[in-house]
């Protein structure tokens, strides 16, 4: 088995904690606009995909669509500081991979300005050598591309590329795109949901992470 040369993550459940403002943020949008409930459980279904596929029920209603994502990202950044956080040791770890000189990028089903802002929150901004972002493949996640577009980007090789993510979407992206995948158990998901994609690794805490350097 290949030596691990590049760590991309996903974001959200992964490098930091924003579950809970993000399913805030969806219940705020419907009632904003007058729409009917859903459970914590049907949003958390989708987590790791787009806006567009949360929020496809109105796809065929382009004006609806782009209210109901206007008023999430309004809703979402203007909570962002106040309700999320780093999860404790995974700034460290990857600080930590980087100065083993492993290629680091994020692979997110954010645009890149909350990307970037959820980075920079806690610290990450300048540790990651490219960001692939849902604002910039045609095809977002549970498909390869955004995977395959980072694993390009840096000229890596898939074999000794992992994809660390917290939700089953992740790792049929990363499964998809050739790479290794690496399930993190400290998100909002268990084991037993993300037990069909069949990850190669399991990781309990972040400090595990290192593990897979070895």
């Amino acid at each position: 088995m290949p030596t691990l040369r590049t760590f991309l993550f996903d974001l959200d459940g992964t490098l930091i904690d924003s579950v809970q403002l993000i399913l805030d943020s969806y219940h705020h949008t419907l009632a904003a606009h007058g729409l009917p409930p859903r459970s914590d459980a049907e949003w958390l279904a989708g987590v790791g995909t787009p806006l567009t596929a949360q929020f496809s029920p109105w796809k065929d209603d382009a004006r609806m669509m782009e209210a109901l994502i206007e008023t999430y990202r309004e809703y979402n950044l203007a909570n962002h500081d106040r309700m999320v956080r780093g999860f404790p040791g995974v700034v460290q770890a990857v600080r930590a991979i980087r100065g083993l000189g492993r290629q680091t990028g994020l692979v997110t089903s954010k645009n890149r300005r909350g990307a970037l802002r959820g980075l920079q929150l806690v610290g990450l901004d300048d540790a990651m050598d490219v960001l692939v972002c849902a604002d910039e493949v045609t095809n977002a996640k549970p498909h390869p591309e955004p995977v395959e577009t980072a694993v390009r980007l840096l000229g890596a090789d898939p074999a000794s590329t992992v994809y660390i993510g917290d939700s089953i979407h992740d790792m049929h992206s990363g499964r998809g795109a050739g790479v290794r995948t690496a399930a993190v158990l400290w998100g909002p998901f268990s084991r037993s949901q993300l037990e069909p994609a069949d990850p190669d690794f399991w990781l309990e805490r972040p400090d595990e992470l290192l593990a897979l350097l070895d």
